[in-house]
């Protein structure tokens, strides 16, 4: 008699005309935003999609890294790859409001035990950590130093795609052993196809089975498929959700948050004030920076690789040939 493994059994998610209050909606506007920027935004710009989430009633909202000034220059990058507590009040004062504010700290990018102050003399909320898979010990004494100094904290276990199950599996026992609160799904590179996402899904819904955590989503759009990609997570468990107005992020782009808020039915969340700040603030920074799906993208994505290398091909602009990226990728794959 053949051996029957019993896949674990799933939260209930409710159903299309309902609504999950578990579930918690992130903007990383202007964090992955950043990274096509050098996280050089103007405050108006800040602000502006700070009120709107405001206004929108998201639940969160990253406004950068926090990472070491050893490894990064302030003059060569703006003060949203450092979030220093001066700029973050700058822009939302003491945060009287019901968002609240998070900030992403890198394994291995960030002097995590002198750069990230107590919580009671910070004005953010949330740190989340983000880490490879060979960084997870540093991310668990990120976890724990945030933890202890009174924040939430999430974990972004990137570039799920090109990580062995096994150690896939060891990964999400180790972070299910610290105290952090969510672990996200990432799709670093866009190249996931729902039928992935639901297995993945399934494989961190049933490893923090029982702990009390919960399990998030963050997309990238290489494939046009972000926002699929966001509804099968939350169908499949994923209680928290990353999403950009108008997708803005690195290279292809993430979840458009005002799409994700018009399909999420609890209406506390508003899609309003998202498509005001769009259309004031957001479609205008077109005109000096480029996001979202473009073929080069599309190529990396397919073939499971960094976008780096779409990146600089798209800013080298005209006179290339999108053939010979393709070919070049491909004999790289």
């Amino acid at each position: 008699m053949s051996e029957v493994t019993e896949r674990p059994s799933m939260p209930e998610k409710g159903n299309w005309v309902t609504w999950r209050k578990e579930i918690k909606v992130l903007d990383c506007t202007i964090r992955d935003g950043g990274l096509m920027n050098k996280h050089r935004f103007d405050d108006t710009v800040v602000r502006a999609v700070y009120q709107a989430c405001v206004s929108a009633g998201v639940d969160y909202m990253e406004l950068g890294y926090r990472t070491s000034k050893k490894l990064a220059s302030p003059d060569e990058y703006g003060p949203w790859k450092f979030c220093d507590e001066e700029d973050i009040r700058r822009i939302v004062g003491d945060n009287c409001t019901d968002l609240k504010l998070a900030i992403m700290a890198d394994a291995e990018r960030t002097d995590f035990e002198q750069d990230i102050l107590p919580a009671a003399d910070s004005v953010i909320d949330l740190v989340r950590v983000a880490t490879y898979i060979h960084q997870i010990p540093t991310a668990i004494a990120m976890i724990q130093d945030a933890h202890e100094k009174g924040y939430e904290t999430t974990v972004n276990l990137m570039a799920v795609s090109a990580v062995h199950e096994d150690d896939l599996d060891a990964a999400l026992r180790a972070l299910v052993a610290t105290p952090v609160q969510t672990i996200y799904l990432v799709d670093s590179f866009g190249s996931l196809y729902s039928e992935e996402i639901h297995a993945l899904m399934r494989k961190y819904v049933g490893a923090v089975q029982g702990s009390g955590k919960q399990v998030g989503f963050h997309g990238h759009n290489n494939q046009q498929l972000a926002y699929a990609n966001t509804i099968d997570a939350i169908v499949m468990g994923a209680n928290w959700l990353d999403a950009t107005v108008l997708g803005l992020g690195r290279g292809a782009g993430n979840c458009p948050l005002e799409l994700l808020l018009g399909f999420l039915r609890n209406p506390k969340y508003r899609q309003r004030p998202i498509l005001a700040c769009i259309q004031d603030h957001v479609a205008p920074l077109r005109q000096t920076m480029t996001w979202g799906y473009d073929l080069p993208y599309m190529i990396t994505g397919q073939l499971n690789q960094h976008p780096r290398a779409a990146i600089e091909f798209i800013e080298k602009g005209q006179g290339q040939s999108l053939v010979d990226f393709y070919d070049y990728m491909t004999d790289q794959a």
